[in-house]
């Protein structure tokens, strides 16, 4: 982007105030001797309790702390054994057979047995049961109990990646409400939950690994951006998850602000079902009118990963950064292709934005900036997060958004599954024969460079067809009281709280 065209934004912006009112209860720290730590979030865990129906990336990365899988992400993005003790895959990947550990405690004082364990992925699979995972677990033909201890998953099809969807959560069988009282066997068990609010955990004292160090977890909803720096400086928060760079140069120096990638991929987002967006060549006139680069300056001063597709740089060898030029800024192509398409004047549509992400906020109104150089206007509305999940996610009642797509594991098929068409998450309404036919053969793919290459060729089509505007990895800051250390970025979109510890006690 021209400077020229980057001051008359920042001077657009200046001008335009949008004021978010969404009130936010506080809740009260905890009054015992046990060490705590309260943590600022932006959006209540309101989806569900249930991790197999949990489908908000905030619920999820939370939820990551209570339950576990048969394996787990590490902090470099490895899978580790978690309540499987190992696993083999079988040559032809086919079966995997898994090895419990044992004496594994529920955060109900119940065994894990293979019987749970049986329970937890029949229930992923079972297409009654609403869980996001029902697609990925169709591949499943058995889960067999071959003894106490050995548990065998087998395959309908070859799959030597499969083993990332085996962190789906293992559950009691016992347990007839898991939305209401969630069990699990992570570090940190269920305390309470107050409605816009917070989410109280405390530490697992049966936990069969290493452990928590902070006793007492409180999550804290502060759904209004605009009182996150002074809930940091003002004591009422230890912690916030995600702030923005000019939240970080706001919060005073009892606070270390660490620096990482959110690991999603932020777009404008587009019901490709609705017009004018059905029509390709209307969206690829945004793609050549939206800068990357130039939202990343503003609001970021240049930090942050353009990505020309579904997949962001931690993905390693999947990531294409080629496609990052497909659509470089070219206002005439822009205005060419909206005038064969039949709007020589441009258009108009609303730009559904969830209030509580000032970061997606703020690359909503840099996008209404630069969409009128091509006679394009855009309206932002303004929504709070649980009307996202049910109108724009659930119902597909929208013309576009601003949000950041993660994935639940590092395989690419957590990111481009969705973009399929019988996809049940496939919220942007996308439809391509040839993205399909793409997507199954990386799947049934045996040879790693083949997979690798059906999966890149899935990417291409998607910022072919200008399926969605795609930006950026968004940078990550988290604010940190100096008083605890020990926090970890992962390249996946979690938070492991039990990492975390009071700087004080760990130098004793």
């Amino acid at each position: 982007m021209k400077t020229k065209a980057v001051k008359k934004i920042l001077l657009a912006l200046v001008c335009t105030t949008l004021t978010i009112a969404l009130g936010a209860c506080a809740g009260d720290r905890a009054d015992d001797d046990r060490s705590q730590i309260t943590i600022g979030i932006p959006q209540d865990v309101e989806d569900s309790l249930d991790p197999h129906k949990a489908v908000a990336a905030g619920t999820e990365e939370i939820l990551f702390n209570l339950y576990e899988g048969l394996v787990k992400p590490d902090s470099d993005g490895n899978l580790v054994d978690a309540l499987a003790e190992s696993h083999t895959i079988s040559d032809d990947g086919l079966v995997y057979t898994f090895t419990l550990r044992q004496n594994v405690k529920f955060h109900d004082g119940s065994v894990m047995t293979a019987d749970d364990v049986k329970y937890s992925l029949d229930r992923c699979a079972d297409t009654s049961s609403g869980a996001p995972l029902v697609a990925a677990f169709s591949a499943i033909e058995s889960v067999n109990i071959l003894d106490e201890r050995t548990v065998e998953v087998v395959l309908t099809e070859p799959d030597k990646e499969f083993l990332p969807y085996m962190t789906a959560a293992i559950i009691p069988q016992a347990n007839e409400t898991p939305e209401k009282n969630p069990i699990g066997t992570g570090p940190y068990k269920y305390v309470s939950r107050a409605p816009q609010e917070n989410f109280v955990m405390e530490k697992f004292d049966d936990y069969w690994g290493e452990g928590a160090h902070i006793d007492l977890v409180t999550l804290k909803v502060i759904a209004n951006s605009d009182t996150i720096v002074t809930s940091l400086n003002g004591g009422a928060i230890d912690m916030f998850l995600r702030i923005t760079l000019a939240q970080s140069e706001q919060v005073s120096d009892d606070y270390q602000v660490l620096e990482g990638t959110m690991n999603l991929v932020q777009a404008m987002y587009l019901n490709n079902k609705a017009k004018p967006f059905d029509d390709i060549r209307v969206r690829q006139a945004l793609c050549y009118a939206v800068d990357p680069a130039g939202i990343m300056e503003i609001n970021s001063n240049g930090k942050g990963t353009q990505v020309g597709s579904s997949m962001f740089p931690a993905f390693g060898k999947y990531y294409m950064e080629e496609l990052n030029d497909l659509y470089e800024t070219d206002l005439d192509k822009a205005r060419e292709l909206l005038a064969d398409a039949g709007y020589p004047d441009g258009f108009s549509f609303t730009l559904t934005v969830p209030s509580n992400y000032p970061q997606h906020v703020n690359c909503a109104q840099v996008i209404v900036e630069q969409l009128k150089e091509i006679g394009v206007e855009a309206k932002i509305q303004l929504v709070e997060w649980e009307s996202w999940l049910s109108t724009v996610y659930t119902d597909r009642n929208y013309e576009a958004t601003v949000v950041g797509l993660d994935a639940s594991s590092l395989t690419p098929a957590a990111m481009l599954r969705r973009f399929t068409g019988a996809a049940s998450n496939n919220f942007i309404n996308y439809q391509s024969a040839d993205y399909d036919e793409a997507f199954e053969k990386a799947l049934t793919s045996v040879d790693d460079a083949e997979k690798t290459q059906y999966y890149k060729e899935c990417e291409r089509i998607l910022a072919q067809d200008a399926a969605n505007v795609y930006i950026q990895d968004l940078p990550c800051f988290v604010a940190l009281n100096k008083k605890y250390g020990g926090y970890e970025f992962y390249p996946l979109y979690v938070q492991n709280f039990a990492s975390l510890y009071l700087v004080e006690e760990q130098s004793n």
